[in-house]
């Protein structure tokens, strides 16, 4: 017979087992893709952001875990903008950095005031205060000579905001893993591009971080990004799979097969110029399984 104490230590074992799993997947998938996108290279210093949300925590975690046994060396400092919403709790994010011992920095700027007396009541005001943000953070990584802004952005964000971009914006782009910021003077990455939203909640929970919800535009019902990821949760469920698959589409890419001018000569398209393309020699193209490995199931 099992006593109370064994069953307490059995539970224990069985998620301490669960977070290593989740841990190595987590590790492998941003491995991959900094080293697909060569995100990280000699001599960074990289500048974690830090919202207080699960992904930028899960960010900075295993960031520092990678940190430890990469090939390069690299420096991570950890920043959190504090916006001044009422009610933020500013002690939390300063404790919880001085317990892993990260260098950090605390920038405080009062971008909720703004938003709030700019947006009108009741609309969103997700657009201003990303905005706001970013310029913020962008000019703050220039005053430390940060080489690289890592953000928290993860798979189905990207995802999200394909469909976004398509539904509302008549665009076919999204949030790319790497780019340089439009002055050209920051570089952006975001190393959850190949993690899922779904272990990276799990991961929060098990790793208990002390998350800090966002009250400026939290609370707000009914954007559009919710219905995007109201919809893709959706198909995931009904269709196991098909987000992974959607997420490979945006890694096989084929201009001659869409419909911009820009992209592709269409208008110089002739039978005697015309040479095969991706779409005539990639299998999964004719519904045949592809050859490529998808490090998301792995």
């Amino acid at each position: 017979m099992i006593d109370i104490e064994d069953e307490s230590v059995l539970a224990e074992k069985k998620i301490k087992t669960r977070l290593n799993k989740l841990q190595k997947r987590l590790r492998r998938e941003m491995g991959q893709a900094i080293a697909d996108f060569n995100m990280i290279e000699e001599g960074d210093k990289v500048m974690v952001c830090l919202s207080g949300g699960k992904d930028s925590y899960a960010m900075l975690d295993i960031l520092m875990n990678l940190q430890k046994s990469a090939p390069i060396s690299f420096e991570l400092v950890a920043v959190n903008l504090d916006q001044k919403q009422p009610g933020f709790p500013e002690h939390i994010l300063p404790a919880y950095l001085e317990s892993l011992g990260v260098p950090f920095h605390i920038v405080e700027r009062d971008t909720y005031s703004i938003v709030k007396s700019v947006v009108p009541e009741g609309k969103t005001t997700c657009g201003l205060c990303s905005r706001l943000r970013r310029g913020t953070l962008y000019g703050f990584a220039e005053e430390i000579g940060a080489t690289k802004i890592a953000l928290g952005h993860h798979r189905d964000d990207i995802l999200e905001t394909l469909f976004l971009n398509m539904f509302y914006g008549g665009k076919l782009k999204t949030m790319p893993p790497k780019l340089v910021s439009d002055d050209g003077k920051n570089m952006v990455i975001r190393p959850l591009a190949y993690a899922r939203e779904k272990d990276l909640e799990v991961y929060a929970e098990l790793k208990e971080f002390p998350i800090i919800p966002c009250n400026l535009c939290g609370s707000q019902d009914n954007l559009q990004r919710q219905i995007i990821k109201e919809m893709l949760q959706s198909w995931d469920k009904a269709h196991p799979g098909r987000i992974e698959t959607m997420f490979r589409s945006l890694q096989n890419v084929v201009p001659s097969h869409l419909a911009d001018t820009n992209l592709f000569d269409f208008k110089g398209l002739s039978k005697e110029s015309n040479t095969p393309d991706i779409a005539s020699i990639n299998p999964i193209s004719d519904g045949l399984m592809s050859d490529r490995i998808d490090i998301l199931s792995m």
